[in-house]
């Protein structure tokens, strides 16, 4: 089913001058005991972003994934970009979370680059679900106008597919946005900001169990900590920001 998204997602890495990088030893592809699953990842590095991974599972008609998560480089303060589309086929149930994800949710960096993600909001209500989530606190790495719901077969084929060109294009608008906006927070802040985003997603991510189900915990255990996030583990402590004080 996301296999389009995907090929999307792709293309315009590669159009913007993205280049393959090498996925860590037994982490690019893992098929199930079973042998009716498997899991692909992609690891990218393009121009403004030191990287981009993405990640496809394929269970069949009982599971379809797609994840990914874009890590700006750390001279620029601009947002993560995090898409996560989970289709559950035995129940035709979508779970679609697409979002600009803030490194601080301070209000003056929220005007400063979620102008694009509000529009988005109003313009796919279906996809603007104020339930909570399970697993994360929503102040916490995640904006105020992230696109999320809980749907059935038409929106996953009416909705998402325009809804989710568009959000792609939206980032991409706004990188090219940030290019003229010199980054208001230091690089070495930026750089454990990205780490603590890991940490926190390494800590509660519900996907290991979900991995660990289908490929078995030593793979699972690797692919969340060497893959999805390999952050520095010695940044645990909580990191308060501290405004650039400029001459």
């Amino acid at each position: 089913m996301f296999d389009p998204f995907l090929e999307q997602l792709q293309a315009s890495i590669k159009a913007r001058g993205g280049e393959a990088v090498v996925v860590p030893e037994d982490l690019e592809k893992c098929i199930s005991k079973k042998g009716n699953s498997i899991i692909r990842s992609w690891l990218w590095k393009l121009p403004g972003f030191r990287r981009w991974r993405i990640t496809r599972l394929d269970a069949g008609n009982s599971l379809q994934v797609l994840n990914s998560v874009a890590y700006p480089t750390f001279t620029k303060d601009q947002p993560l970009m995090g898409i996560d589309l989970l289709w559950f086929g035995v129940s035709n149930k979508l779970v679609a979370v697409l979002d600009f994800q803030p490194l601080i949710q301070d209000e003056a960096y929220l005007q400063r680059y979620f102008e694009g993600l509000k529009n988005l909001q109003r313009r796919f209500p279906a996809l603007s679900s104020q339930e909570k989530m399970r697993s994360f606190d929503p102040n916490q790495y995640f904006s105020p106008w992230l696109l999320f719901c809980r749907g059935g077969i038409e929106l996953a084929k009416d909705t998402l597919p325009v809804a989710f060109s568009a959000f792609l294009n939206c980032y991409w608008e706004l990188d090219e946005l940030s290019k003229g906006m010199p980054s208001k927070i230091p690089a070495d802040q930026v750089r454990q900001f990205q780490f603590a985003y890991d940490l926190y997603h390494l800590k509660r991510d519900p996907a290991h169990g979900l991995f660990t189900s289908y490929f078995g915990k030593e793979w699972s255990d690797r692919f969340l900590r060497e893959f999805l996030f390999p952050a520095d583990s010695v940044n645990e402590s909580p990191i308060k920001y501290k405004p650039h004080q400029t001459k």
